[in-house]
């Protein structure tokens, strides 16, 4: 039973990190830094 109910927990986080990305991604955000500057508006040059 306690299997089930960490499962069930285990899912339930990770669609909620998925969710959080494709918002992100629709609202003009980056899933991550891929030193793509037309996408973080060129922050990864000033951190080289």
């Amino acid at each position: 039973m306690a299997t089930y109910i960490i499962g069930a927990a285990l899912i339930a986080v990770i669609a909620l990190i998925i969710r959080s990305l494709i918002k992100k991604t629709k609202n003009g955000g980056c899933i991550g830094c891929s030193d793509n500057c037309g996408c973080c508006h060129g922050h990864c040059s000033s951190k080289k």
